[in-house]
């Protein structure tokens, strides 16, 4: 399975992050570490909402719409 996971910074909220992960629990790990560069300073991250995908083409798409304008606004209308 792969996952498109939207995130929200606890102490920053407006802070958001749309991402694809193939293990979700090990990806938001790794961003509560630190072990990515851009989500480090927002630490600690909330799990907003996810989405499983068994095709990862189709994960990748919905990334895409997500961190477009018009995909920004339908996860803040429903999700955020």
């Amino acid at each position: 399975m792969y996952y498109v996971y939207l995130l929200r910074s606890e102490h920053h909220p407006k802070e958001q992050y749309i991402g694809l992960a193939a293990n979700l629990r090990e990806r938001l790990r790794d961003h509560n570490i630190g072990n990515s560069s851009y989500t480090s300073k927002f630490r600690p991250w909330l799990l907003v909402a996810y989405f499983a995908f068994a095709n990862k083409e189709r994960a990748a798409a919905f990334e895409r719409y997500l961190k477009s304008g018009s995909g920004r606004a339908f996860a803040k209308r429903h999700f955020i």
